[in-house]
């Protein structure tokens, strides 16, 4: 081939070449298309939208204060030393064993000690108060008597010393012809036959303005109901400021007198006047 021929052979190629790039390219865009490593387009990352502010939460309004109820308090009154029962049911707790013999000469007397089953009070501590009152040197023994506290169940006794409820004393008190009342209600205690009844209630409470404590006048009522045993009649206030007589009522009054509990005083008999209230 000349070389005017290879010109116009190249001349002619290359408009060959050109013709067909028209042809079999036409879309071609003057800014690539980004394509991923594996011939895949990169997807344009979407945008993350901001996201929007979260609204302040509106504070709950707090409810005004309740104010606390306090409890109704109930005024308080002055209880009795100890409450009683007005009845019972009349049968009764019984002191099991026999207690020492209480004085060293004289006749012996023999007694039972019983509570009635409703009244609180053990019967082991009324037989303690009882056979402490009379073991004392200024009680009965002083007088040429001795005293011996005998079980419930023992044959025989010469009395019986009862703790009773009000009413129970009441009933025990009237079969023997006493009627312990005052303004209706079972108050003092008694002797009534062989039986020497304590009211509980005295027993628990002693009565207004004695002047003295519980215990001197549990002595007292001891004394007092088991010297009428023994025979005893009442007795008056010697004087205004002077010892109460233990055979004066000294649970209706004191007459001037100030409480005392014994029959003897300073190795003595210690008396007042006959007569009642």
């Amino acid at each position: 081939m000349t070389v005017p021929s290879r010109a116009l052979f190249a001349l002619l190629l290359a408009a060959v070449v050109a013709v067909s790039a028209a042809v079999l390219l036409p879309g071609v865009s003057a800014h690539p298309v980004a394509r991923s490593v594996g011939g895949s387009p990169t997807p344009t990352p979407a945008t993350t939208p901001t996201p929007s502010a979260t609204p302040t939460p509106t504070a709950t309004p707090t409810p005004p204060a309740t104010p606390a109820t306090l409890p109704t308090r109930t005024p308080i009154r002055t209880p009795s030393r100890t409450a009683t029962t007005a009845t019972g049911a009349g049968t009764y707790q019984w002191a099991a064993t026999d207690g020492a013999v209480l004085g060293s000469a004289g006749t012996l007397r023999r007694f039972k000690v019983a509570v009635e089953k409703t009244v609180a009070f053990p019967v082991a501590d009324f037989a303690g108060a009882v056979d402490a009152t009379l073991g004392d040197p200024r009680s009965w023994i002083a007088d040429n008597v001795r005293l011996q506290r005998v079980a419930g169940s023992a044959a025989g006794s010469d009395f019986t010393i009862y703790l009773a409820s009000p009413w129970t004393a009441y009933d025990l008190c009237r079969r023997g012809g006493v009627d312990i009342r005052v303004n209706g209600t079972p108050y003092t205690s008694c002797r009534a036959g062989n039986s020497v009844v304590i009211n509980s209630s005295r027993w628990f409470n002693a009565v207004p303005k004695y002047g003295a404590p519980l215990s001197a006048y549990r002595e007292y009522v001891i004394n007092h109901e088991v010297g009428h045993r023994l025979g005893h009649g009442h007795e008056l206030c010697p004087g205004p400021g002077q010892k109460a007589p233990v055979m004066q009522q000294q649970t209706l009054s004191l007459a001037g007198c100030v409480a005392y509990s014994w029959p003897y005083a300073d190795g003595q008999r210690y008396a007042g006047p006959p007569g009642s209230l």
